[in-house]
Formats: C-alpha cells, structure tokens, sequence
C-alpha cells in the first residue's frame, strides 16, 4: 500500500440536488482525506480538454454539454490507495451495476448523469490534478 492523491469531481446532477456533502460524507468514511477543493463552472471548450481522450466516443459532446451544464466540486482526495479506494466508493460506472452503498448506487440518476468522476491510475491522476489545482493549492 501507498499514500496516494487522486481527483474527484461531484458531477451537475449532484451539484443541483445539494449533494456534495453527503457524497464527501461516503469518501471521507471510506478513510480519504479531502485536501483541496473548490466549487467551479466549466466551459464546454474546458471540459472538452479535460475527457479529449473521450474525444472519438459517441457521448463525448453530450459529457462536455452535461459537465459544462452546471457547477462542480473539483476535489483532491489522499490516503492509503486512494485511486482504488475512491473507485469501490463511487461504485460502477452504470447504478445499476454498483454495490449497495455506493455514491453511485445511491445518488445517481442514470449512466450519464452518475453524480461522480474519479481518475482511474497513478498517470491520470498527475494530469487530471494538474489541470484543476496549481502547487499552490496543494496544502494538504
């Protein structure tokens, strides 16, 4: 095991029904620590760069429109595994799918509107904090 930071992002559906501290209340039960954080609005061209390596699939203009609909929460989370540990709390992609228990069992509307996004690896993770948080703003 490692110490490890992974983002987190509190996606529009969550935002709009008041959600983000029930959703933290599960991460941070889940043992990760929330180190920054901060309410923001998207552009489309902005949340483009961010999933363009979703850029060639069908829902990729529908996730730029949807995450640019509305604020979110950009979060970086720390603790033991934490890329892991944040993925079994978000739960499956599909609520549906996912465990009881999960933010997305228990907050998601649909496979789209799946309240939460969570980096999938140690490499994604470094780019996707990068493009959301300067050093400045690490303090942990």
């Amino acid at each position: 095991m490692s110490v490890q930071r992974t983002l987190s992002i509190i996606k529009p559906d969550a935002t709009r029904r008041n959600l983000t501290g029930a959703i933290n209340n599960k991460i941070e039960k889940a043992g990760l620590r929330i180190i920054a954080q901060k309410r923001i609005k998207l552009s489309k061209e902005q949340a483009g760069i961010f999933y363009l390596v979703h850029k060639e699939r069908p829902f990729y203009d529908e996730l730029c429109d949807f995450m640019a609909s509305e604020p979110i929460v950009v979060q970086i989370l720390e603790g033991e595994d934490a890329i892991l540990v944040n993925r079994k709390v978000m739960g499956a992609t599909n609520p549906v799918e996912a465990e009881a228990g999960t933010i997305r069992k228990e907050f998601a509307l649909s496979i789209g509107e799946n309240s939460v996004h969570g980096s999938d690896g140690e490499t994604t993770a470094a780019f996707e904090i990068s493009y959301f948080f300067s050093g400045l703003e690490l303090v942990g």
